[in-house]
């Protein structure tokens, strides 16, 4: 049973310490709308989103008002557009792309991903061309967000998408860089991708995925801080775990209660709840400032990437018990631009690339957010994208890398997004060249653990 004190302390979460639904994502399978004519793959794509998530951004907005609790984003995530894209006989993909932001403004979501490809083995018919058009399409649209998983634990590392990524990224943020090159900001690079997650811009709706689903991303760094806060003073790190785990099951219990709402009022599967602390740019929202509340001087300090292990393998055991499904991510996010913590130390010089690199071998995700000059060669864009996938193959998680070229700017200055995206410093990157080693291509084999079966 909820009794008082509980409903009093999650109001006074939501008003004062940021807690939220970072997102409501309707999962929708385009695989029904495949024909060999684009222009009617088009319209058929164009009809299921509408008609299926009609209802998706009036629905949550109703559960806002009823029960109190923001809901921040209202998205939907489609099948990997190059599935579709192999099935036809004229190959533009950029119909495509503009036929999503079409079905984005209509339903009034925030977001729409899936323009995306899965090339972990290699290229199959309409993975190239789809990966090859990323930049124009997101030059040309405004909703749209685009993923490519390059590897995997189960299939190693493919290094000519790898290398094709790096040329991809660059060239996305010169065709925007009247924007603050926000189309790399919407382009994310993974290995391990999950078919589940919620949070953009990797989201995409895996074609293990029932037809419709509604799964939902949670985030309260701020709570966690603020627990910390009020009662850490005297723990020591076991206690600090507990507390941790007490205060994301709260958290957690908060986003099955609107998973729930949203799947019974759209009458659509209820599919996970994503966990994780997902931070903002406003002050008290930050993962950065928890690490710091544990005791670290500033993010980036020894000691960060223990205190983070602590922190997320605590959020996923207190989580998991508040929810009947978690899935996507789940954890902990450490985006440099998103994070008032982060964009301090990296400002301050105390969180470097390197640094960050270790942390996202115990977070939630990886290489997220992160402002590079924009003179980076695109060779080196591709070792830092198979650095990050290494670490996932290696270590059986979902890693990523979401890294924004700044165009005609250098290390120290800075490049604002607006919004959830924030803004943040340059950061200096190793630039001796990686190119002999990105140019050999093929495939990295997959590490022995692969091999479980």
């Amino acid at each position: 049973m909820v009794n008082t004190k509980d409903i009093l302390e999650t109001i006074s979460m939501i008003d004062n310490e940021n807690l939220d639904i970072r997102t409501v994502t309707m999962g929708i399978s385009l695989l029904d709308c495949i024909d060999p004519d684009i222009d009617k793959a088009c319209e058929k794509v164009y009809k299921k989103i509408t008609t299926t998530a009609k209802n998706l951004v009036p629905v949550c907005c109703e559960i806002e008002r009823e029960l109190g609790i923001p809901i921040i984003n209202k998205r939907i995530s489609v099948t990997p557009v190059a599935l579709l894209l192999g099935a036809c006989k004229n190959k533009e993909p950029i119909k495509f792309a503009l036929t999503l932001e079409k079905a984005a403004q209509t339903v009034g979501v925030n977001f729409i991903g899936g323009y995306s490809a899965l090339v972990g083995k290699g290229f199959a018919a309409g993975d190239k061309e789809l990966i090859e058009s990323i930049p124009e399409a997101l030059s040309k649209t405004e909703h749209i967000c685009s993923s490519v998983n390059i590897g995997s634990t189960k299939s190693g590392i493919n290094m000519d998408a790898v290398a094709l990524m790096g040329k991809i990224v660059k060239q996305t943020a010169e065709l925007t860089k009247d924007n603050n090159c926000i189309g790399a900001a919407k382009l994310v690079v993974f290995c391990n991708a999950p078919e589940d997650n919620p949070f953009m811009a990797g989201a995409f709706h895996g074609v293990g995925e029932a037809d419709c689903v509604i799964n939902v991303g949670v985030s309260g760094p701020g709570v966690v801080r603020a627990a910390l806060a009020k009662k850490s003073a005297n723990l020591d790190l076991t206690g600090v775990s507990e507390l941790i785990k007490r205060t994301a099951f709260k958290i957690t219990r908060m986003g099955q209660l609107v998973a729930k709402e949203a799947s019974s009022r759209l009458g659509v599967p209820f599919g996970i709840v994503d966990l994780s602390l997902a931070p903002t740019p406003a002050v008290g929202d930050s993962v950065a400032h928890i690490l710091e509340e544990i005791g670290l001087e500033s993010c980036g300090a020894c000691g960060t990437t223990a205190a983070l292990a602590m922190l997320n393998d605590a959020v996923k055991k207190g989580g998991v018990m508040a929810s009947s499904r978690v899935g996507g991510l789940s954890g902990a996010f450490i985006p440099v631009t998103e994070d008032a913590g982060m964009i301090a130390a990296a400002r301050s010089g105390a969180l470097c690339i390197e640094k960050l690199e270790a942390m996202t071998a115990v977070c939630s995700v990886g290489l997220d957010m992160i402002n590079i000059p924009g003179d980076t060669p695109p060779e080196v864009i591709s070792a830092i994208i198979a650095d990050e996938a290494a670490i996932g193959m290696i270590n059986s998680k979902t890693t990523a890398v979401r890294v924004i070229p700044a165009i005609g700017k250098t290390v120290g200055e800075e490049l604002s997004f607006g919004g959830l995206l924030g803004s943040g410093p340059i950061m200096k990157v190793n630039t001796n060249s990686p190119a002999k080693f990105i140019s050999r291509g093929g495939q990295i084999p997959a590490p022995i653990q692969s091999l479980k079966n």
